[in-house]
């Protein structure tokens, strides 16, 4: 399980094989050069032969292996290093393999493997200079390991503070797309909740005109194609958003009130408005108050038997208050349906209140908080 950890850290580190291969090559010839250069200051030092070349090349190469194995591949190479030194071949450039295959792999996560291998090369140092007397060197070497392990943590630790960052970003990514869903949801339930209800309604209205007066029955039924017309197009703006080509509500929604109250008339409804809210709240505001009536609405509509419906509308100190009250049954002590739970999240979702009385009917009222307040003249409707 850990091996895999190790893995998948180590895949953010790759690069692609071309240029991982590329890079092997350049560092090989560095430090084949560069080991040359310096034998000729080291003549104590063992020359260079094929052994030795061919250690100079598969440090780099193995570094390749970065892209698989990071731990595995840094081990290797810190590995290749000491054999290297012990076998006597001149100081150089050697020691930059190792250095990159230790950050990497202690950048990539894989700590087991790195720090164990960044142990062995410095006692590998201290034994050298044991029997070398070289302790400048064997210093240098135990300092240069601890200075390596070191970045490559400050880089483990930066990755990761990085992949944190990114889950956060993607998880607030992801509730922003669920609240959007769950606001959608709650579009659709009311678009398609309040206008069915007028629908039957008037239907219903219809059916009875066509038995008594059928004279009467053409105005019912222009009646039903408008509210289903107004419905699909209601509909479509939503599925529009699905397919983000078209927002939510265009327009200002406390504009489309006047024809809810109408549609709501037309279903037998006596209503009253009063809108007390010029100049009007913000969009955000103006939706959740929009929603709230029509859902008040229709539950007046469809489950209480009212008669008679009192819409108001009106700023109240800091806050809008939305309140409708119906004569009808009331809540009847049921439970609030899905309607009402929807329209209670939107009201809480912006730091309102949502309170239902039953008193003779059933009275919604939300208190919608904004900046500023004061009231102004209205219109009643």
């Amino acid at each position: 399980m850990r091996l895999q950890s190790e893995r998948r850290a180590g895949a953010r580190w790759r690069v692609p094989l071309p240029f991982a291969v590329a890079g092997a090559v350049v560092l090989s010839a560095i430090q084949l050069a560069g080991t040359h250069g310096a034998a000729f200051r080291q003549p104590e030092a063992r020359p260079l032969d094929a052994f030795g070349i061919a250690l100079l090349v598969a440090g780099p190469a193995l570094l390749v292996a970065l892209r698989w194995r990071p731990g595995q591949a840094a081990s290797a190479v810190v590995a290749l290093t000491i054999g290297y030194f012990a076998a006597g071949y001149p100081w150089g450039p050697v020691l930059v393999a190792p250095a990159i295959g230790l950050v990497l792999a202690t950048a990539a996560g894989a700590r087991r493997w790195t720090w164990p291998a960044g142990a062995a090369f410095a006692a590998a140092a201290v034994v050298w200079a044991l029997v070398a007397g070289e302790w400048v060197r064997a210093g240098a070497a135990v300092a240069w390991t601890a200075v390596v392990l070191l970045v490559g943590e400050g880089l483990r630790v930066r990755r990761e503070r990085f992949a944190a960052r990114r889950r956060e970003w993607e998880a607030s990514r992801r509730e922003a797309r669920d609240q959007e869903r769950l606001e959608l949801a709650r579009d659709i339930h009311d678009v398609v909740a309040h206008s069915l209800s007028l629908i039957n309604v008037r239907a219903s209205v219809a059916l009875h005109l066509a038995e008594r007066r059928p004279e009467e029955l053409r105005p019912a039924l222009e009646a039903i194609k408008l509210a289903s017309h107004e419905a699909l197009g209601e509909v479509r703006e939503l599925l529009g958003v699905l397919r983000q080509d078209a927002p939510t509500t265009p327009g200002d929604p406390l504009e489309r009130l006047p024809s809810l109250v109408d549609d709501a008339r037309g279903a037998g409804l006596a209503v009253t408005f009063d809108a007390r809210i010029d100049p009007p709240p913000s969009s955000a505001l103006a939706r959740i108050a929009y929603r709230v009536v029509q859902e008040a609405l229709t539950n007046a509509v469809r489950h209480a038997g009212a008669r008679r419906v009192h819409v108001r509308l009106a700023r109240e100190g800091g806050l809008i208050a939305v309140e409708v009250h119906d004569d009808g049954a009331g809540l009847r002590g049921a439970a609030p349906g899905a309607g009402l739970r929807g329209m209670r999240e939107r009201v809480e979702a912006v730091g309102g209140r949502l309170t239902l009385v039953d008193d003779g009917g059933l009275r919604v009222r939300a208190e919608l908080p904004e900046a500023g307040g004061g009231s102004a003249p209205g219109v009643t409707a």
